[in-house]
């Protein structure tokens, strides 16, 4: 879990450096090369004889030395700041080279970002089969070692496509510029504009914004006092900021509610890696002589995602376009919204199966002993297939999203932001698992019990999930409808 949150966290730096100093470019090459030395370090640790911790005789497994330790776990860290540089720029990287102001090419960016995901659960597929299987029966050394190959081919082939590129240049620090913002209106809390009244209004006259190849936003409140007019042409950006600067404060405050309902999404779909888990235990895993391993149905989730993505973008999106007129079907609040309702669904699926698992231990008598129910682990599949199809809708839909509202010079910032919410979720969910364990009982009767779960009632818990998940829907609709799009 703490690894997992810093691969999470570890984006907002990234974001930065790309934002403010590197670029995307550079900020992904940098970053890709750690990635690739953690990999590398990941795969020493599991194959050179001194870094490999030794085999377990019996039950007994003699304690990793320092220096594996430290080997195992620089691998591991190197890889989370890896990610850090990786995630937030290269959707971002990879949709700056669409021409926004040309109408074709605005449509294929729409395409590139179903397909981009499409191409991640690529890799979670292959990751969850054919990795685990050579990991199981042929070796951590060579299941470390195919990904860390594949991982250095890729990075060579990012730089191999650099003439085709089309480049953004970094442009200062974004958080820098935010709290010129907050600080300058501050100071000129006190004055009022006239709407009507433009040219008390400060910004640049040139094409651009004060921000280097930055477009210009349209108009907010940036006042110039008498102060300010006596200074000319200089001024101090702690007291005097440009339109477009508060501008792009005023989009991060636009995109807060938005961003917060991501959280609330994150914890329905974390699930499918924590309770659905525990729900598969308790039911029939075998076909017959052989076990699925209950986490293994994660996969239908990833699956989902692969029939889903053709599906929505060959399909649902030119039928769909037909009647609003919009080149990628649905705006991306609404692509969001649908993502929001099919969670609910999956857990709704869940909680049905869940409720149906518990009548027939109660009726064959397996509550107390809390023996395997007889009830196919298969009918959890629609769950996980409804979950993999709301990531479709929602993650794909954030991801255009911020990248388009969010201000030019914030986008891998933005973008690292949106997947902060992912971390945020899976920690909510553990806040909720316990105090819900806490407040209903962890032994008999208690919702979540510790051991038995034929005991508890992981029905209800899935139904407290789906009023959350009710209860975030119609929030999203009001902030939606009431959200102004970025004018530039």
């Amino acid at each position: 879990m703490t690894w997992q949150g810093t691969c999470y966290i570890t984006p907002l730096i990234g974001a930065l450096i790309a934002d403010a100093y590197w670029g995307r470019y550079w900020t992904i090459a940098c970053f890709s090369a750690i990635y690739f030395t953690g990999m590398v370090a990941l795969t020493l640790s599991a194959s050179v004889p001194g870094l490999k911790p030794a085999e377990c005789i019996g039950s007994i497994c003699p304690p990793a030395t320092m220096a594996q330790q430290v080997v195992l776990f620089s691998g591991l860290y190197l890889i989370a700041l890896g990610t850090g540089g990786i995630k937030p720029c290269v959707s971002s990287f990879g949709a700056d080279q669409f021409d926004q102001t040309d109408p074709s090419e605005r449509v294929r960016k729409a395409s590139f970002f179903n397909w981009f995901y499409f191409s991640i659960n690529i890799g979670a597929f292959v990751s969850s089969t054919l990795l685990v299987w050579v990991q199981e029966n042929c070796g951590w050394e060579l299941g470390f070692m195919i990904p860390t190959v594949f991982m250095g081919l890729a990075t060579l082939s990012f730089f191999f496509g650099t003439p085709l590129y089309r480049f953004q240049r970094p442009r200062g620090s974004p958080i820098t510029r935010a709290c010129q913002v907050l600080v300058a209106s501050y100071r000129k809390s006190n004055l009022k504009v006239l709407e009507e009244d433009q040219k008390v209004l400060f910004e640049t006259t040139d094409k651009n914004s004060s921000v280097a190849a930055m477009r210009k936003i349209q108009h907010t409140d940036a006042i110039i006092s008498e102060d300010d007019a006596k200074s000319g042409t200089i001024h101090d950006p702690w007291k005097l900021c440009t339109v477009t600067q508060v501008e792009e404060v005023k989009i991060l405050l636009r995109l807060f509610p938005i961003w917060a309902s991501g959280i609330v999404f994150s914890v329905l779909h974390s699930q499918i890696y924590t309770l659905f888990v525990q729900q598969g235990r308790s039911m029939k895993r075998t076909i017959v002589s052989f076990e699925i391993p209950p986490a293994t149905l994660g996969m239908f989730d990833t699956a989902s995602v692969l029939i889903s993505v053709p599906i929505y973008d060959r399909l649902i999106v030119p039928f769909v376009r037909r009647f609003t007129g919009l080149p990628k079907g649905f705006t991306d609040l609404q692509r969001m919204g649908i993502g929001l309702l099919v969670s609910v669904l999956s857990l709704t699926v869940a909680a049905i199966v869940e409720t149906m698992r518990l009548r027939l231990a109660r009726d064959l008598d397996l509550v107390e002993s809390g023996d395997t129910v007889p009830l196919t682990i298969f009918l959890q599949i629609p769950q996980y297939f409804l979950m993999g199809t709301a990531g479709v809708f929602f993650f794909v839909g954030r991801i255009q999203f911020f990248y388009e509202q969010s201000p030019e010079s914030m986008r891998s910032l933005c973008s690292a932001w949106a997947l902060l919410t992912t971390t945020l979720g899976n920690y909510l969910s553990s806040v909720i698992i316990t105090v819900v364990a806490y407040l209903s009982g962890k032994d008999d009767g208690g919702w979540i019990p510790s051991d038995n779960i034929n005991k508890g009632h992981l029905d209800y818990f899935f139904w407290l999930l789906v009023c959350l998940g009710c209860v975030n829907i119609p929030v999203f609709v009001f902030f939606s409808v009431k959200y102004t799009h970025k004018k530039v």
